[in-house]
């Protein structure tokens, strides 16, 4: 099981699931499954991450991918296509660089930094390395512009956001880099069938993975997400009932298979 994190495992900008959830997660992993995070953050938050005890982890939509703690892809932008990125034509955008290690930040002329950027003791994009970038992110009310010239021109990148829920938010990757990648690398690493594969999301940038997953679940009521559901949660809120759910199923169905061996 494959969970994106704001809006799906957690509420958005959220820093932990709710109990009902890490207990729901603890009994799906003591009947044998094996969980994974896939999310657009750079890093997933401790206490979501001590709680799930993931069996991999893929960060920046899928460029970096975890399994146990081997890295198993690590994708970065190429000079051109770096180049291209930043050459944005949004005056005044919010943009944001991040490496495995550290975010590089160019805010507009009289702007704060957000608590997340200090917390990361963010750095000048000036001081961003020309190598080893995962993911750009760009904040400004004209990205949906930025987004239909990268695709014009690099239709390689991988884009998403700049359309609802986040019509004011653009995230770039690297070929390659999206979430259906990394649920089909994970699920060969830990050697479970495609057929036996399942993954929750709420936007667009899990599409991808609700694509390849055998079994989708979308979360809330994004209209882009239902033809690739198939089934859905109405409210992150609720997320915690349905996993409770599956695992009764789980329990129920490992229960009638053992007692039909005794016979």
């Amino acid at each position: 099981m494959a969970f994106d994190l704001d809006g799906t495992l957690i509420p958005d900008a959220g820093r932990a699931a709710a109990p009902d959830v890490v207990a729901a997660l603890g009994r799906l992993r003591a009947l044998g499954v094996q969980l994974a995070i896939i999310t657009g953050r750079d890093t997933p938050p401790g206490a979501v991450r001590d709680a799930m005890q993931p069996h991999a982890v893929a960060t920046n939509n899928g460029g970096r991918v975890l399994v146990g703690d081997d890295l198993h892809q690590e994708a970065s932008f190429t000079d051109a296509d770096l180049e291209a990125v930043l050459a944005h034509e949004l005056p005044g955008a919010r943009v944001v660089l991040f490496t495995a290690e550290t975010l590089y930040v160019d805010l507009p002329p009289g702007a704060e930094p957000e608590p997340w950027m200090l917390a990361r003791s963010f750095r000048p994009l000036a001081d961003a390395p020309r190598a080893g970038i995962l993911k750009a992110g760009y904040y400004h009310p004209d990205v949906a512009g930025l987004a239909g010239r990268l695709r014009e021109g690099h239709p390689h990148l991988v884009l998403t956001g700049a359309q609802a829920p986040y019509p004011h938010f653009l995230t770039v990757t690297p070929q390659g880099a999206h979430k259906g990648a990394a649920l089909t690398l994970i699920a060969d690493a830990l050697g479970v069938p495609h057929d036996r594969t399942v993954a929750f999301g709420d936007s667009d940038n899990d599409q991808a993975m609700l694509e390849v997953a055998a079994f989708g679940v979308q979360v809330g009521d994004l209209p882009l997400l239902a033809p690739h559901a198939d089934a859905r949660v109405d409210t992150q809120a609720e997320l915690g009932a349905f996993l409770h759910a599956w695992a009764d199923r789980m329990a129920a169905g490992q229960a009638g298979a053992a007692r039909a061996g005794e016979r």
